[in-house]
């Protein structure tokens, strides 16, 4: 029997460790719901708009950190789809013109020229973010580019209390839930 003890101890040991993530990777999932967080995989943006690899995941959710990037709140994290990289890379550019006009200017002529980058329709967009991680909230929304009300049936406003298609008709039509 005390034999057993060290080696389950042991066993124990490497198998905790096995969970163990850096802080870095760990806040990045903040975002993702409890059941993903295992698969995903987790990125970090480097200033090119291109990123590193932390933690390769097995699902198609990725996750990453921009707090205090340019354009975000102090504390934001977010999760969405591997398919949606080029998109979220646009973003961060647009963003990091570090003006909201500006960032408007830039997507506008982006979505009128064409050059927007669309997201994969019907992914998923998770996010945490507020004024430091104690006072995040959560928000989603998912991705339907192009999409209108006649083509959805959804209205596109909030005056309903339900879901509803945000900027209806754009690459960035995406639909809001209601929540907290």
């Amino acid at each position: 029997m005390r034999r057993i003890i060290p080696i389950v101890l042991g066993v124990l040991a490497v198998s905790a460790g096995a969970f163990a993530q850096s802080p870095e990777i760990d806040k990045a999932l903040l975002a993702a719901p409890g059941n993903l967080k295992m698969t995903a995989t987790v990125i970090k943006w480097k200033a090119d708009f291109t990123y590193d690899t932390l933690k390769k995941g097995t699902s198609d959710l990725v996750c990453y950190d921009k707090s205090g990037m340019p354009g975000t709140m102090p504390f934001m994290v977010e999760c969405t789809s591997m398919a949606n990289l080029d998109r979220a890379a646009q973003n961060l550019k647009f963003e990091a013109l570090g003006d909201k006009a500006k960032t408007q200017a830039a997507l506008d002529a982006a979505e009128k020229d064409g050059t927007r980058v669309k997201p994969k329709f019907g992914t998923v967009w998770y996010h945490q973010m507020g004024p430091d991680q104690e006072h995040a909230r959560a928000h989603m929304t998912i991705a339907v580019p192009g999409a209108t009300t006649a083509s959805l049936g959804l209205p596109d406003n909030n005056k309903s209390g339900g879901v509803w298609i945000m900027n209806a008709g754009t690459s960035t039509a995406h639909l809001m839930t209601p929540g907290e």
